[in-house]
C-alpha cells in the first residue's frame, strides 16, 4: 500500500485567496449594492469559521439583525456579485499560488500522484482559478460546495472526491489550511497535512499528522509547527513526506 493521491483545499491552502481575493471581492460587493457593512481583516477572520460564502454572508446579516425574508434575496444577490468581482481579479492575474504549490505539484504528476481538489468554493470561480494559475496541471477530480450538501467540516466533499479518483482513504492524503478542513478530512479517514495562513494559525490542528506554517520551497522551508506521525519533514512538503503518512 502506498500513496495514490492527494486531495487538496484551495482557499488559504492552494493559493492565498481570503485576504488578498474573497475579502477584497465581498467588500466591493457590498459598496457596488449601497450596502453599509465593510469586513475587516479581523472580522472575515472570524467569519471564515463559517464555511461557504453564501452561508457566512447569510449568518452576518442574521447578526446584523435583518430579517430572514430580507436575508433570502440579498444573501444570494451579494453572493453572486462578488463572485463575478473574484472572477474579474483572477482574470487580472491578482491573485498567485501560495509559494512551493507549483513545486509540489509537479513533483506529484511526475511520480503518477492523483490530484484532485475538495472545496466549499463555487465552480463559477473555482475552475477559473485553477485553470488560471495553475496551467497544465491536471485534477482528476474538483469537488465543489455547488455540489455537496454539506460543507466543511462535514466530509462529504471529501468522500466525493475520493468515489471520483476510485482510491481509498488509506492510499490518499488531504491537504488543508484550517481546523474545518482538517476535521472534515479526518472525518473522510484521511491522514491530512494542514499548511497554515495568517488566518488559521491560531486554529486548533489537533489530530493533524503534520502541520507546517507553507509548503517550503529549498532554501526557504516553512516552519513545522507538529510532526506527530514523526515524518522528519524539515520545512518542505514533498512527495516523499506525504508517502509516510499512509505507510
Amino acid at each position: 500500500m502506498g500513496l495514490s493521491a492527494v486531495v487538496f483545499d484551495v482557499d488559504g491552502t492552494l493559493v492565498d485567496s481570503e485576504r488578498d481575493g474573497h475579502l477584497v471581492a465581498f467588500n466591493q460587493a457590498f459598496a457596488d449594492l449601497s450596502l453599509p457593512y465593510r469586513w475587516d481583516e479581523e472580522l472575515y477572520g472570524r467569519l471564515l469559521r463559517v464555511t461557504g460564502g453564501q452561508r457566512r454572508i447569510d449568518g452576518y446579516l442574521a447578526d446584523e439583525g435583518v430579517d430572514e425574508e430580507e436575508r433570502a434575496r440579498l444573501a444570494p444577490a451579494l453572493h453572486r456579485h462578488k463572485t463575478e468581482i473574484l472572477r474579474r481579479m483572477i482574470g487580472e492575474g491578482r491573485l498567485e499560488p501560495r509559494p512551493g504549490v507549483a513545486r509540489l505539484l509537479a513533483e506529484l504528476g511526475d511520480h503518477g500522484c492523483r490530484l484532485a481538489v475538495a472545496t466549499t468554493g463555487s465552480r463559477g470561480w473555482v475552475d477559473l482559478l485553477l485553470g488560471r494559475l495553475l496551467p497544465g496541471v491536471t485534477f482528476e477530480a474538483v469537488v465543489t460546495g455547488d455540489e455537496v450538501v454539506g460543507r466543511k467540516p462535514d466530509p462529504e466533499a471529501f468522500l466525493t472526491a475520493l468515489r471520483r479518483l476510485g482510491t481509498t482513504a488509506a492510499t490518499t492524503v488531504a491537504v488543508e489550511d484550517s481546523h474545518e478542513g482538517l476535521a472534515a478530512a479526518k472525518a473522510a479517514g484521511l491522514a491530512c497535512v494542514v499548511v497554515t495562513n495568517g488566518y488559521t494559525a491560531g486554529h486548533d490542528l489537533a489530530g493533524a499528522d503534520l502541520v507546517l506554517d507553507g509548503f517550503g520551497e529549498p532554501g526557504r522551508p516553512a516552519e513545522v509547527t507538529a510532526d506527530p506521525r514523526g515524518t522528519g519533514c524539515r520545512g518542505i512538503l514533498d512527495l516523499e513526506t506525504l508517502r509516510r503518512l499512509v505507510v
